[in-house]
């Protein structure tokens, strides 16, 4: 599930592909950007932003992307075969010898790069900025409090808060603050809250093989999320999956009972 480590890793892929080269060929299929011809642009880079992607290009362009549930980036060999139907293709760039075409992406945008800010200025502080410091982490805290009754699963979902956290990364943290996602935000650890957020999203900000338990093994890779045959690492006992939030908002929600006491859905 695409969360603010796989963009990142993502963004890091296509960079190490792409820097440098001169497009042979430059396609974004969307209805707005049809006409958008980028072929003879220098690609300069990737910059992640939370869940969001943006690969620049020369002549003050950027290119925006989100993965949402399905989306993929994949880079290969021009001569390479395509590996996904061609039709879930929305973007289709070459350099001299790369491919890299991004799969059922949303959100696509195209804006000067001095503009980029516009796009995630409604964002709260980016879990995986390579600036991170003690004014981010600052920010995180107040808008993480500034609705004391909100539920903190849903307020850890919010990219208004802080950016990069998905359905994974919610259920970990809120085992490791040992809460459960409904507990009210003033009675958590606020400021634990937003240091395991960033660890968390730190240390898995390279691993394909995400993992929050620090074991790598198949089944101990995470504390909770998933577990819906298997029990708690913990304490041994039934994990439960259910629902949080409504309409749109709603998502699936695991917690241990015994190990993350609180409120329940």
């Amino acid at each position: 599930m695409p969360e603010g480590d796989t963009i990142y890793r993502t963004a890091a892929m296509l960079a190490t592909a792409l820097t440098g080269g001169v497009l042979t060929r430059g396609e974004l299929r969307h209805p707005r950007l049809a006409t958008v011809d980028l072929v003879g642009r220098e690609v300069l880079g990737a910059r992640p932003v939370g869940k969001h992607l943006f690969l620049r290009f020369s002549g003050n362009l950027s290119f925006r992307s989100h993965l949402a549930m399905d989306g993929v980036w994949q880079v290969s060999p021009t001569t390479a075969r395509w590996r996904r139907p061609e039709h879930q293709a929305r973007a289709v760039l070459h350099t001299e010898d790369t491919r890299a075409i991004g799969f059922l992406l949303q959100e696509m945008d195209l804006v000067e790069t001095t503009d980029e800010h516009r796009l995630v200025a409604h964002l709260g502080p980016d879990l995986l900025d390579p600036a991170w410091g003690p004014a981010h982490a600052a920010e995180a805290l107040a808008r993480l409090t500034a609705d004391p009754a909100r539920e903190i699963g849903l307020a850890l979902l919010d990219q208004r808060v802080m950016a990069g956290i998905g359905n994974v990364f919610k259920a970990e943290i809120c085992f490791v603050l040992g809460v459960s996602p409904w507990t009210p935000v003033s009675d958590v650890d606020t400021e634990r809250a937003v240091a395991v957020s960033r660890d968390l999203l730190e240390r898995n900000k390279m691993n394909v093989d995400r993992h929050t338990t620090g074991d790598p093994r198949r089944d101990r890779k995470l504390w909770v999320y998933g577990h819906r045959t298997t029990p708690c690492l913990v304490c041994g006992g039934k994990v439960i999956a259910t629902t949080q939030g409504s309409d749109t908002r709603e998502r699936v929600a695991y917690y241990c009972p015994h190990c993350q006491p609180g409120p329940v859905g």
